[in-house]
């Protein structure tokens, strides 16, 4: 059986994938049989190799791959005839080809997760194939929007055993948007604070809203400025006083996405007023957000959000230790 997690949700397809680890029984024995992959360099006979392996001890394997499915997007270009049209093309047809003549032999005690960061094409070869197969389950992650992520923050509050205030709530959303692994981190932080108490809107602008001036910004100024002492000293500032390193990099993740989809809106002549709107950004935010982002070119942002991306997977494919994957990173965006 395999499944199809895709979207831009990473947070609910973390959460979901989390749950497949934890139901591979006794954690002695579960690490033996959970493989984890980078999809994106990834040959067919590895994958094989890993989803045809005997379950150790156990009655099944969870074999995790990240990326491999984006490979496999169709592409347009131009035709080369004299009607210059575009036409659209399969960016790996022998994988495709490949990976389609395997999954009908998958094991059976293998339960494989393809999961992708981004939404799927319809026209993707394996998620058209996975519509008609009763083997598959795909599903689409896609985060709550302005409309819904005040139930959102309700209901995960509550699943965490804890209350808050419509008020917080609107803050909560006002600071962090949609982006559900920190909001996640900053509703447990409030809990913890409150101590079986309601959260309430002070409480937001008390602890919220400094971890966001004081480090994210921050460093995120010393990344532009190129500052490569200063940004590695705010960093393990953080992690001195246990900031978890993989919220570091959802903090530092998010606020590029931002940096990346301003500094396109103002490329294209959209006003900060229309942007500040269109992004639904707090005005301190936008103020912020709008002066770093002229410390980077849109090429360049480009490449620094692909290399958070890079980050995130080394570190959840155990290729690099958290911490010294970000002291990498940091030393690598300051040093161009």
């Amino acid at each position: 059986m395999y499944y199809i997690f895709h979207g831009e949700d990473e947070f609910s397809r973390s959460e979901q994938i989390k749950k497949f680890r934890a139901q591979m029984g006794d954690p002695q024995f579960a690490d033996l049989n959970i493989v984890h992959l980078d999809g994106r360099k990834l040959t067919l006979s590895e994958l094989t190799h890993a989803c045809d392996a005997v379950p150790f001890l156990s009655d099944k394997r969870l074999v995790i791959v990240e990326g491999l499915l984006a490979r496999l997007e169709p592409r347009r270009k131009k035709s080369e005839d004299e009607t210059d049209e575009e036409i659209e093309e399969e960016t790996d047809p022998a994988l495709a080809k490949a990976l389609l003549a395997y999954l009908p032999r998958l094991p059976e005690t293998t339960r494989l997760v393809f999961s992708e960061a981004k939404t799927l094409a319809k026209n993707n070869p394996i998620l058209k194939y996975a519509a008609s197969d009763k083997n598959a389950h795909v599903k689409e992650f896609v985060a709550p929007d302005a409309r819904a992520l005040p139930k959102w923050i309700v209901e995960r509050v509550k699943q965490k055993g804890g209350t808050i205030e419509a008020e917080a709530v609107n803050e909560l959303a006002a600071y962090i948007g949609n982006d559900l692994r920190l909001l996640d981190n900053e509703i447990e932080k409030l809990l913890t604070y409150r101590a079986q108490q309601p959260i309430r809107a002070e409480d937001v602008r008390a602890l919220v809203t400094s971890v966001t001036e004081s480090s994210v910004f921050d460093l995120v100024d010393a990344i532009g400025r190129r500052e490569t002492s200063r940004a590695l000293q705010l960093l393990h500032h953080q992690l001195a006083h246990n900031a978890a390193p993989i919220y570091l990099l959802a903090m530092i993740t998010r606020q590029f996405r931002l940096l990346l989809q301003w500094r396109d809106l103002a490329e294209r002549g959209i006003a900060s007023d229309q942007a500040t709107a269109q992004l639904k950004l707090h005005p301190f935010v936008a103020r912020k957000t709008a002066e770093q982002a002229r410390n980077f070119s849109l090429p360049q942002l480009e490449a620094i959000y692909q290399k958070l991306l890079d980050t995130d997977i080394a570190i959840k494919t155990g290729r690099h230790e958290p911490m010294l994957a970000l002291d990498l990173l940091v030393v690598e965006l300051t040093s161009h």
